[in-house]
């Protein structure tokens, strides 16, 4: 990038930011509803709902208020929602038989919207962590480790169940090698030829992710276990190009990078260094940071969340998995 530079006073850097007009045509980046994807939690029941302790204003839905939800949703043209069961203890096992039973919660979540919602894209979480007694995304051996073929294969059957229902998109989000490459052959060989797959590829081994395992119930399945094994070392910078690179290579449409905002340098070499379609999730940790210091008055709500999604977009990302999706498009509603 070459830099014209002229001497003061000839070139007054503050000139084009004096009036609202100048600062508006010369903006680098712009935030619209199209860029936001709604993270949803389901559960079992009818007509309930559940507070998420450590993410105010987050709520687990059952599918018949999960469908009211999404009515909302479809107004404000959110083009997205991303879904997380809430898997009863009963349903949870060592093998994870339930994340592919075709009568499951989040198939019959993705049949009944796509019934309702045919126009809103539905993206289905590809993972065990909710299904296992244990709160790990695989099958684990005698000392606790991951046992990644074996976990693949279960992922791949979660995966068909998931197309089977109706689901646009499939999001594995377990960092098992090889994966990527097992779901697509899969979809192909089964006809679901244009089911995308957003492949969580670099998703780091962090703390920013404690509210979501509440949500989902699988924080005290692990009882202060740890993913290092299988999750991304937060030191680490080229090891996420490696990923990503691989798992295009395999067949993914698509890529996500998690955490958000604490890993915007990841998004950003991703989307100069391979230019391929580019995802990041501002993560739970993230938003209950915000609305912790929001609802303390420490922070302006819309002018902090707005400013932290901007920056998504700055970074190169093409869209932003958020929990303030649905506020951010009523503000943008709001503004047009």
């Amino acid at each position: 990038m070459n830099i014209i530079t002229s001497a003061f006073p000839q070139r007054r850097m503050r000139r084009m930011r004096k009036h609202d007009f100048s600062r508006r045509l010369m903006s680098e980046n712009t935030l619209t509803v199209n860029d936001l994807i709604y993270p949803m939690f389901v559960l079992e029941g009818f007509q309930r709902s559940e507070k998420v302790a450590s993410m105010p204003g987050v709520e687990r839905y059952s599918i018949d208020l999960l469908l009211k939800e999404a009515a909302e949703l479809v107004e404000l043209g959110i083009p997205l929602i991303a879904l997380f069961p809430v898997t009863p203890v009963d349903k949870k096992s060592l093998l994870a038989e339930e994340s592919y039973n075709p009568d499951g919660l989040v198939q019959r979540a993705v049949r009944e919207l796509k019934q309702a919602f045919p126009q809103l894209g539905i993206m289905t979480d590809v993972a065990l962590d909710p299904f296992t007694t244990h709160g790990q995304d695989g099958i684990i051996d005698d000392t606790g480790y991951i046992l990644n073929d074996i976990t693949t294969e279960i992922l791949v059957k979660q995966a068909l169940s998931h197309a089977e229902a109706g689901a646009d998109i499939v999001a594995p989000s377990d960092m098992m090698d090889g994966r990527i490459g097992a779901i697509r052959q899969a979809l192909e060989e089964n006809g679901f030829v244009n089911t995308q797959i957003m492949a969580y590829s670099a998703k780091y081994s962090s703390s920013y992710y404690g509210p979501f395992r509440d949500a989902v119930g699988s924080a005290g399945n692990l009882k202060g276990g740890n993913k290092h094994s299988y999750q991304m070392d937060p030191a680490n910078s080229d090891e996420a190009l490696h990923e990503v690179a691989l798992d295009i290579q395999e067949g993914a449409d698509m890529v996500m990078v998690k955490p958000g905002m604490p890993y915007l340098d990841i998004v950003r070499r991703v989307k100069t260094e391979l230019a391929v379609p580019t995802f990041a999730y501002q993560v739970s940790g993230e938003y209950a940071m915000h609305m912790a210091a929001i609802q303390n008055g420490w922070l302006a709500e819309k002018a902090i969340v707005m400013e932290s999604l901007l920056c998504f977009k700055r970074a190169g990302a093409d869209g932003i998995l958020t929990y303030f999706a649905k506020r951010a498009a009523q503000w943008l509603k709001e503004h047009n």
